[in-house]
C-alpha cells in the first residue's frame, strides 16, 4: 500500500501539469529566477531517495547515480539551451529505457523503483522543457474539443486489428483464451501498465524526442520515419 501511494502521488503531479494555472506558474517562477531550475533535481532525487529508503534499497551510491541522472539533463538546458534540447532529452530517456543502475537495487524491488524513475524522469521532463524552456508542440493538455476524443478512437479502430494481427503472428501476443487472473487484477493491469508504459513513453519520446526532431528537420516523412525508427 505505501508503494502504490508513493506511485500514486507522482502519477498526481504528473497530471498536475495538465493545469494550465500550474504551467504557468513554473514559467513565471523560472522567468522571475531561471537558477531554480536546478531544484528540481534536489528534489526528485530526495523523492527517489525516499522511496528507496520505504523499500529497503537506499544506498549512498543509488543516491548519487540518480542525482546525477537529474542533475546532466538540467545542466545542459540551463546553460546550452536550445542547442542542447536533444541531447538533454536523450540524457532523460535513454537510461531509463535501458534500465541503468538496476544492478544496484535488489530484484525484489526493481519494479517498484523502476516505475519511480519513470516518474522522476517525467517530471524533471516536464519541468525542463514545459516549465522552463517553454517547448512549443508538446501538446500537454487535456482534451479541449471533441476531435481530442473522437479522433484517437478512429486511429484505434484503424490500426488495432493491423497491430493485433502482426502482435500474434510474431509472438508478441498470445491468441485469444481464457481469463488467467480476477477481473479486478486485469482493471488493474491496464492502470499499471496506462501510468507506468504508456503515459512516460508517450511524453519523453512523443512530446520531446519526436517534437524536437520535428522542430529541427520539419514535418515530413523522412522526419516520422527516423523517429519511429528510434522509437522502434
Amino acid at each position: 500500500m505505501p508503494q502504490i501511494a508513493v506511485l500514486g502521488a507522482l502519477l498526481a503531479l504528473v497530471f498536475a501539469f495538465f493545469a494550465p494555472a500550474v504551467q504557468r506558474g513554473v514559467q513565471a517562477a523560472f522567468a522571475r529566477n531561471p537558477r531554480y531550475v536546478f531544484v528540481a533535481p534536489v528534489l526528485l532525487t530526495l523523492c527517489f531517495a525516499a522511496a528507496a529508503t520505504m523499500a529497503d534499497a537506499c544506498t549512498p551510491k543509488l543516491v548519487a547515480l540518480v542525482f546525477a541522472y537529474t542533475l546532466a539533463p538540467t545542466f545542459l538546458i540551463y546553460f546550452q539551451p536550445g542547442r542542447a534540447d536533444f541531447i538533454a532529452i536523450l540524457l532523460l530517456w535513454i537510461p531509463i529505457e535501458f534500465g541503468a543502475g538496476a544492478s544496484s537495487v535488489p530484484l525484489r524491488q526493481q519494479g517498484f523503483l523502476h516505475s519511480v524513475a519513470y516518474g522522476v524522469a517525467i517530471l524533471l521532463g516536464l519541468t525542463l522543457f514545459l516549465g522552463f524552456r517553454r517547448l512549443d508542440g508538446m501538446k500537454f493538455n487535456l482534451p479541449r474539443d471533441r476531435r481530442d476524443l473522437w479522433l484517437p478512437l478512429i486511429g484505434y479502430a484503424v490500426l488495432a486489428p493491423v497491430l493485433i494481427a502482426v502482435g500474434v503472428a510474431i509472438g508478441f501476443i498470445p491468441l485469444p483464451h481464457a481469463a488467467s487472473q480476477s477481473a479486478g487484477k486485469m482493471i488493474a493491469a491496464i492502470g499499471i501498465i496506462f501510468a507506468g508504459t504508456a503515459l512516460p513513453e508517450e511524453i519523453l519520446f512523443r512530446a520531446l524526442i519526436q517534437n524536437v526532431m520535428m522542430q529541427r528537420w520539419g514535418e515530413n516523412f523522412r522526419t516520422l520515419f527516423w523517429a519511429s525508427l528510434i522509437f522502434g
